[in-house]
């Protein structure tokens, strides 16, 4: 009885897992914001690092071109972009009760969070500040 339960288990782990693998349901260009329409969930082999789940995916940006029925890399999806290059965006230095706030040109895109390089239009140096906000970099 022990043997044939040790071999049950052991079959059962070296078997495939089967899991679902979420799938571009049209070729969506970088920069695309991922909504439910855009992907479809088909039963296939696991695969590390590849989304499985649609809450994965929906409300997330692609970062490279996803193909229309290819498996979509959780390290090609990212937080939508609150800054585009080249927008005016409000600069902001906090520190105590000191609140600074100038206005400055994005020379990069960023999501919430990202680092990115801003000119300071007041004196045309350029800093880097962090995305925390539509419009609105925070400068350390």
């Amino acid at each position: 009885m022990r043997r044939s339960a040790l071999i049950a288990l052991i079959a059962l782990f070296s078997a495939p897992v089967q899991a679902d693998t979420l799938l571009a349901a049209r070729t969506l260009r970088a920069g695309t914001a991922i909504s439910a329409a855009d992907v479809v969930l088909v039963p296939d082999a696991a695969a590390p690092g590849i989304a499985s789940d649609p809450d994965e995916a929906i409300g997330l940006e692609s970062r490279v071109t996803l193909y229309a029925g290819r498996p979509i890399p959780l390290a090609s999806l990212g937080p939508p972009a609150l800054v585009e290059r080249n927008q005016l965006v409000t600069l902001v230095f906090q520190q105590g009760g000191l609140d600074i706030r100038a206005e400055g040109r994005a020379l990069a895109r960023g999501g919430d969070g990202d680092e990115i390089r801003i000119m300071n239009l007041g004196s045309r140096s350029t800093v880097f500040g962090t995305v925390a906000g539509p419009g609105l970099v925070t400068v350390p």
